[in-house]
Parts: C-alpha cells; sequence; structure tokens
C-alpha cells in the first residue's frame, strides 16, 4: 500500500523526501530503500508517460529553436547521462525532470535506469535518517549530499560538451554546412 500511495501521489508534484524518511522509518533502512527508490522510479515513468500521451506533441510544436532540437536530440542519445546528473543534484525537484524528460525525446528504459541510479545516494541518506529518527543529521550525509551535486555537475558538463563535440563535427560533403550553397 505504501508502495501504490508513493508510486501515485509524486506522479504530482508532491516531494518524496516525506515518503523517503517515512520509508525508513516504517521498514528500516534496507527495505525502505528498496521500497522508495522503486516507487519513485514508478512514479517517474508514470510521469514521463503521462506528459506524452497529455502534452508532448503540443509542447514539441512550440519547440522550434535549433538549440532546443539540439537538447531535444542529445537528450535521446544520452538521455541517462543528463537524467542521472540531474537527479544526483538534490535541489532539482524530481517532478521537474520527470515533467521535461516527457516532453523531450529521451527513452524510457535509460530514463528508468538512470533515475533509480541517480536518486540511490540522496534516498539512501533520508532513508537512513528516517531508520534511526530522533536523533541529529550526521555531517557525513551533507559530506555526501555535496559529492553527489558534483558528480551530478559533472554529468552536466560531461553531456554539455560531448553534444558540442557532435555539432562541431564537420558536415557531409555536399552539404550546406559544409559550404556547399548551390540551390535545390
Amino acid at each position: 500500500v505504501f508502495f501504490g500511495v508513493h508510486a501515485i501521489v509524486t506522479v504530482a508534484p508532491v516531494p518524496r523526501t516525506l515518503f523517503t524518511l517515512s520509508a525508513g522509518v516504517l521498514f528500516g533502512p534496507l527495505t525502505g530503500l528498496a521500497v522508495t527508490i522503486g516507487a519513485s522510479t514508478v512514479s517517474a515513468i508514470l510521469a514521463l508517460l503521462l506528459v506524452r500521451a497529455i502534452g508532448r506533441e503540443a509542447v514539441a510544436a512550440r519547440m522550434s529553436h535549433s538549440v532546443l532540437d539540439s537538447v531535444d536530440e542529445s537528450l535521446r542519445r544520452r538521455g541517462w547521462l543528463a537524467v542521472g546528473s540531474l537527479r544526483l543534484i538534490a535541489p532539482v525537484p524530481s517532478s521537474v525532470v520527470n515533467y521535461a524528460c516527457g516532453v523531450s525525446a529521451v527513452r524510457p528504459v535509460p530514463f528508468a535506469l538512470a533515475t533509480a541510479v541517480g536518486m540511490l545516494p540522496g534516498t539512501l541518506g533520508i532513508v537512513v535518517i528516517g531508520g534511526a529518527i530522533g536523533g541529529e543529521t550526521h555531517p557525513a550525509l551533507l559530506v555526501l549530499s555535496a559529492v553527489c551535486i558534483a558528480i551530478g555537475l559533472s554529468g552536466l558538463v560531461v553531456d554539455w560538451r560531448l553534444s558540442r563535440g557532435s555539432r562541431s563535427e564537420p558536415a557531409p560533403a555536399g552539404s550546406r554546412q559544409a559550404g556547399n550553397l548551390d540551390s535545390d
């Protein structure tokens, strides 16, 4: 029941933290972690599919700028890296990532895997706090959060550099980009 409520309620922009903390209190760190990661991943997939069913086409029609096209192509090819990196950055709301990915071309399986792996460190910290409720936050958890944010930002920089590199590759011979300005 907890799993189902968590998965359904957090499709909406409801913070997962209360559910994550509660899972630690109710189920302990190991089971709480498994329940929370599973329910959060199911919720993220549901949000992605819901956005795609309701509004991807309407939003995609308005996304006609070359920069947005480039970002969308990057998400289609390497969405797991961007999604995983964003999941590691705790202040980025999960629902925002879910909805943004819903209007992008990111594929569902890499999205789901990156979601589960990317949420793991931050979720572990909160579940452990829930399991040990009543004490103060251990400084090591703050260090863990800082490390996750740094790894997440590094992943975004790597993705940005990879996408810049693919745009600077030479255009095929005979294309307008290669200098062929002959009219068709």
